[in-house]
């Protein structure tokens, strides 16, 4: 008989699997399939608030000093912290997912050997220095030719070099990180040397760890984390499925897959029972679906952004969405200001005062709370 799940269960679930008691940065990132870090600070409050005693010092000390973490192109060519030693599994697992269509017009892309002589050139480029866009820029085009500084790429109201365009899957690649900043610089360089898993083994890795930390989930979830094609995610599925690696259930009644064996739910949803304050594009607001049940309500209209998860920083109540806040830092202080889009007990009042102070323990801080009126319009 399939084993029935509930929302409630399967959320509590999730959270436990990624609020962890005394985890190390690289820990957390692992657990949640990496940090989005697009905006650095975002990054680190996404892993400190999982924890009790992380700050932004810890992830900094493992970006910069101990290696244990890296900031690279992840899921959805997107910046994300990630182990450096995943790195093996999610190169060789986000290079085997196939491209979208290219969008770019024919006489602007690059052929798919151009593609492969400029990762190759950021590589070598970049052994055992760091680099600012401009200098990679010309290492490139001096290792490749002319045509991979033609500036013909559109981007924020100028022209970029040709070879841009594979900036990320570079990253993917394993041939290029971000380095320290140089002043207001970003910098690149490469990371430690590793040999990649085979690609059927890290695609087959990378599904069991979605399921593991997001599911019960469908191929339609998981290709939506990874910015893929639906039809390649449900081939995935299907031959994993009889390859005997997932097993189906039913979320509420939806047929969905978890990792084989992996069908133990917990009886008691504590986890849900209060407040939680979840950054811009944190894994979990991204990453658990159904996003409907997720954002439910008002939530849909105000913390989601035309269906996109991520460009509000997210109130989660009893495993859901429930409001959005954003934060102003002023010297040593950071204001904490909350937009509840249902009324608030007093219990959650207390566990947002809590939440606040621990914003402020991981921004190195001191912290003020401010709750604004309960709203419910779209555009409130």
């Amino acid at each position: 008989m399939t084993s029935r799940i509930s929302w409630r269960a399967a959320s509590a679930r999730r959270l436990r699997r990624q609020f962890l008691p005394e985890p190390t940065v690289a820990e957390v990132a692992g657990a949640m399939l990496g940090a989005h870090a697009q905006v650095p600070s975002a990054a680190e409050l996404s892993i400190g608030v999982r924890t009790e005693g992380l700050t932004r010092a810890d992830v900094r000390a493992a970006l910069w000093e101990d290696g244990s973490l890296v900031r690279t192109h992840g899921p959805r060519g997107t910046v994300h912290l990630l182990p450096t030693a995943e790195l093996p599994l999610w190169t060789a697992a986000l290079t085997a997912v196939p491209d979208g269509p290219n969008t770019f017009p024919p006489d602007i892309r690059l052929t798919e050997d151009q593609a492969e002589q400029v990762v190759r050139a950021i590589g070598e480029a970049l052994e055992d220095t760091f680099l600012t866009v401009e200098e990679l820029s010309e290492e490139v085009v001096a290792r490749t030719g002319p045509w991979a500084g033609d500036l013909v790429m559109p981007a924020f109201q100028e022209l970029w070099p040709r070879w841009r365009q594979v900036l990320h899957r570079a990253g993917q690649s394993g041939a290029l990180c971000f380095g320290p900043n140089r002043s207001r610089k970003v910098t690149y360089t490469r990371p430690p040397h590793f040999t990649p898993l085979p690609r059927e083994e890290a695609l087959r890795r990378l599904a069991l760890r979605y399921l593991t930390a997001y599911g019960p989930a469908t191929p339609h979830h998981f290709a939506r984390w990874l910015a893929a094609p639906s039809s390649w995610a449900t081939a995935l599925f299907t031959r994993l499925a009889a390859e005997g690696e997932v097993e189906e259930v039913l979320l509420e009644d939806t047929p969905a897959w978890v990792a084989a064996g992996d069908t133990h739910f917990p009886a008691s949803t504590e986890e849900l029972q209060g407040a939680l304050l979840l950054p811009y594009f944190d894994a979990y607001a991204i990453a658990a679906q159904p996003r409907e049940r997720l954002y439910p309500g008002p939530a849909w209209h105000r913390a989601l952004s035309s269906g996109q998860a991520g460009t509000y920083p997210v109130l989660l109540i009893d495993g859901e969405v429930r409001g959005v806040w954003h934060q102003r830092r002023r010297g040593n202080r950071t204001t904490v200001t909350v937009e509840p889009l249902t009324p608030l007990t007093a219990s959650h009042v207390r566990e947002l005062t809590d939440r606040t102070q621990r914003i402020g323990e991981i921004l190195e801080a001191t912290p003020e709370l401010v709750i604004d009126k309960v709203t419910t319009g779209p555009h409130a």
